[in-house]
């Protein structure tokens, strides 16, 4: 495999060679992720970073089964706490996904409906998740979930729109929709993107705790490599759809490969500034090479 497991604890899920490909207007398969191979252990936080359209959310959307109709997908194996997920009906996975695997997306704006207050979204998952809930108790489930993300006035929130919520606020009410069972999996994709640096570190102290209140294992999709340094407990680089290196997130400044130096080289810090960024020089071979 293409990654460095972490020999301390053991596999909460596994990849083994996964390939997504989408038809092209020629008719030819393209690939969009080419023979991923990751693990994640429970309480682990494995950061993914590369350029966009390098198959980061394809590979995170592939664990839930979230992959548009058009999308061929393809692995030797992809398990969930020893489950084989390609063995499930479409009906197991959705349960799965909805009770032991959630994935906050990138933009509250674009993810939460604007007809539909933040209340009548949650009442959804939540009977979705647990049958039988009566209006008295599925209201005091949604204020809890809208209090666990810190959210000081749970009950105006549920009340409100999405669009009466500013973008931190809204990434807490997604993030309380998918923690709210304590996932096993909580798959990240670009929580942080939209948001103001003090309104960052509040959502990733909400993701940190729950990480340690249910030992849930964190896929954290970003572009912001010093993010993922200081939050991440390892990191698969990728590009053009294959992981080309994988390390300890601590150790991705000493990276070895040119793609992820790279990406180091586009980011310099204020300590240290450049006067002309460095235009990266693609190799062909790092279509093809195997991870590191």
């Amino acid at each position: 495999m293409a990654d460095i497991a972490n020999a301390s604890r053991a596999p909460l899920c596994e990849i083994d060679g996964l390939r997504i490909a989408f038809r092209g207007h020629d008719g030819s398969l393209v690939d969009a992720v080419r023979d991923v191979s990751l693990t994640l252990a429970a309480g682990e936080r494995l950061g993914i970073v590369g350029e966009s359209g390098s198959g980061k959310s394809l590979t995170g959307r592939a664990l839930l089964g979230l992959l548009p109709a058009s999308a061929q997908c393809t692995a030797r194996s992809m398990l969930f706490e020893g489950h084989d997920l390609l063995a499930m009906s479409a009906r197991e996975r959705r349960r799965l996904a909805g009770a032991a695997m959630g994935m906050v997306l990138q933009d509250p704006k674009y993810s939460l409906n604007p007809t539909m207050t933040v209340a009548s979204q949650m009442a959804e998952t939540f009977r979705l998740r647990e049958r039988g809930l009566g209006r008295r108790a599925l209201r005091a489930r949604i204020l809890d979930a809208l209090h666990a993300v810190d959210i000081r006035d749970p009950a105006r929130v549920a009340a409100s729109y999405p669009h009466e919520l500013s973008g931190g606020m809204g990434q807490r009410v997604m993030i309380a929709m998918m923690i709210s069972t304590g996932p096993r999996l909580l798959i990240a994709d670009e929580p942080t993107s939209a948001l103001d640096v003090a309104v960052s570190m509040q959502v990733l102290a909400v993701l940190d705790e729950t990480i340690a209140r249910h030992d849930t294992g964190l896929l954290f999709i970003s572009h912001d490599l010093p993010l993922v340094m200081s939050f991440c407990d390892r990191v698969a680089v990728m590009y053009a759809g294959r992981v080309v290196e994988t390390c300890a997130a601590s150790q991705l400044v000493h990276a070895t490969h040119p793609y992820t130096r790279g990406l180091l080289a586009a980011s310099p810090t204020l300590a240290h500034p450049v006067g002309e960024l460095p235009v990266l020089q693609r190799d062909p071979a790092w279509l093809t090479e195997s991870g590191r």
